[in-house]
C-alpha cells in the first residue's frame, strides 16, 4: 500500500497527466486535490490523445477509481463536457468511476465574466488568468460565499446564494437571467447527483483498506498561491501540503511525494521568468516540445533548466523522488544550461528569493555541459542513453539531492525509463 502525491516542481506542464497516467495502471484511486479546468493534462494512449481537465488521468484505466476532491472547483458544465468527449473515444465514465465530493466549490457563469473582467482592468499587471473563473470562485469560498455542489441539489438554498451576490450590480456591462441560470444549475446539480459523496470518507477508507492511492495537482509549485512567484500565481495550493487539505486527509497518511520535473523550463501567461530564452533555442524548445497550453492553446516561454528553483520546490513539496519528463526536446544541442545561483544587484544567491521584485531582476549563472545529436526517443534502458544525456540527467540528480525513478523521452506511456522503483 502506499499514498503518493504527485506535484509539479515548475510553473506547470511537466507533463504530470503522462506519469499520473503510467502510475495509475497498478493504483487503485486516483485523486485531484485542487485547482479547476484551467489546468490541462495531456495524455497519447496508441493513436489516441486524450486532453483532460478536471477528471483525473487514472480514469483511462476501467479498474481505477478517480475522484474530484474538495479542494477542487468544479464547472459542472465542463465536467459533462469531458465526459462526453471521453464517451466518443471509447472511455465511458459513470458513477461508479468517478466521485466528486459533495463540499467542492462551483464555478459559476458570473465567475467567468468577473475573471475576464478582473484582467482587463489590470492593464500591464496583468497576470495571465485563463478566464475560466477559477480565482473569483476561490475567492468566494475564502469570504465564505460560495457555491457548493450540495446546494445544487436544492433550489431554493442555490437561489439565496446566488442572489445574496446581487450580480448585476458586479457585472453592470452584462445583461444577466439569473433566474434561467438558477434553473440551469438546479438542473446540472440533478445530473450531477449520481457521482457525488463524502469523498474525505471515501479516501480514508481506501487507505485503511491498504489500497494504492495517487493525489494529483494540476499547476506547479511556482504557481502555488502561497509558494509561488505571486502574485503571478493561481488561486490555490498546488503543493503536496495541499494535497492533505484538498483531499481531506491527515498528513501521516502520505508516504511519497514525486515530484515531475521537466528537463527545461516553461511558463505560461505573465511573470518573472530568470531562464527564459529570448532567441532561437527558446523557439526550438517551444516547437519540438509541443509547448502550447493544453486548455488555452497560449504559446509557453522556454528556458533552461533552474536548479535554485528546483531546490526550493524540493524543500517545500518534500519530494522523495523525482520523474525527469521531456529529456528527447534536447536532443541535437551542442550544449545544455542549467542555472545554479541568481546575481541580484551584485549579490550571489543560491537560494531561492521570495521578494518577486528580486526574483524579476535576477540574472541566472549557468553551468553549461555537452549536449548529444542522437534520438532517445526509443530508448527504454537508462544505461542505452547516449553518455552526455545520462551525465545531464545524473548532474540534476546530485544537484539536486533527490533520486530520480522515472525519465520520460516522448508522450507515450512506453516512451518512459524506469531507473528505480522505489522500496
Amino acid at each position: 500500500m502506499a499514498v503518493k502525491v504527485i506535484v509539479g516542481s515548475q510553473w506547470g506542464d511537466e507533463g504530470k497527466g503522462k506519469i499520473t497516467d503510467i502510475l495509475a495502471e497498478n493504483m487503485d484511486l486516483v485523486v485531484r486535490y485542487q485547482g479547476g479546468n484551467n489546468a490541462g493534462h495531456t495524455v497519447v494512449v496508441g493513436d489516441k490523445t486524450f486532453k483532460l481537465h478536471l477528471i483525473p488521468s487514472g480514469v483511462l484505466y476501467k479498474h481505477c477509481q478517480c475522484v474530484i476532491a474538495n479542494g477542487v472547483v468544479l464547472d459542472p458544465e465542463v465536467f459533462f463536457q469531458e465526459i462526453e468527449t471521453l464517451k466518443s473515444q471509447g472511455i465511458i465514465v459513470t458513477p461508479d468511476q468517478l466521485k466528486v465530493s459533495s463540499i467542492t466549490h462551483v464555478i459559476l457563469p458570473f465567475h467567468r465574466l468577473l475573471d475576464n473582467r478582473q484582467e482587463s482592468k489590470r492593464h500591464e499587471e496583468k497576470i495571465g488568468t485563463t478566464g475560466r473563473g477559477i480565482g473569483p470562485t476561490y475567492t468566494d469560498k475564502i469570504a465564505r460565499a460560495g457555491v457548493r455542489v450540495m446546494d445544487l441539489m436544492c433550489r431554493e438554498r442555490l437561489s439565496k446564494k446566488i442572489k445574496k451576490h446581487q450580480w448585476e450590480q458586479l457585472l453592470p456591462d452584462h445583461t444577466l437571467d439569473v433566474e434561467a441560470i438558477i434553473d440551469q444549475y438546479f438542473e446540472l446539480g440533478k445530473k450531477l447527483k449520481p457521482f457525488v459523496i463524502d469523498t474525505s470518507l471515501f479516501i480514508n477508507q481506501a487507505i485503511d483498506q491498504k489500497k494504492n492511492i495517487i493525489l494529483e495537482g494540476a499547476q506547479g509549485t511556482m504557481l502555488d498561491v502561497d509558494h509561488g512567484t505571486y502574485p503571478f500565481v493561481t488561486s490555490s495550493n498546488p503543493v503536496s501540503g495541499g494535497a492533505c487539505v484538498g483531499a481531506g486527509i491527515g498528513p501521516h497518511k502520505i508516504d511519497e511525494v514525486l515530484g515531475v520535473v521537466k528537463a527545461y523550463v516553461s511558463r505560461v501567461g505573465e511573470g518573472p521568468f530568470p531562464t527564459e530564452l529570448h532567441c532561437e533555442t527558446g523557439l526550438r524548445l517551444r516547437e519540438k516540445g509541443c509547448e502550447y497550453g493544453t486548455t488555452t492553446g497560449r504559446p509557453r516561454r522556454c528556458g533552461w533548466l533552474d536548479m535554485v528553483a528546483l531546490r526550493y520546490a524540493i524543500r517545500v513539496n518534500g519530494m522523495t523522488e523525482i520523474c525527469l519528463t521531456k529529456l528527447d526536446v534536447l536532443d541535437g544541442l551542442s550544449t545544455v544550461k542549467v542555472c545554479v545561483g541568481y546575481q541580484i544587484d551584485g549579490e550571489l544567491l543560491t537560494e531561492f528569493p521570495l521578494d518577486v521584485d528580486d526574483f524579476t531582476s535576477a540574472e541566472p549563472i549557468y553551468e553549461e555541459l555537452p549536449g548529444w545529436t542522437e534520438d532517445i526517443s526509443g530508448i527504454t534502458d537508462f544505461d542505452q542513453l547516449p553518455a552526455n544525456a545520462k551525465a545531464y540527467v545524473q548532474h540534476i540528480e546530485k544537484k539536486s539531492g533527490v533520486k530520480i525513478t522515472m525519465v520520460s523521452v516522448g508522450s507515450r506511456r512506453n516512451q518512459t525509463i524506469h531507473i528505480l522503483q522505489p522500496n
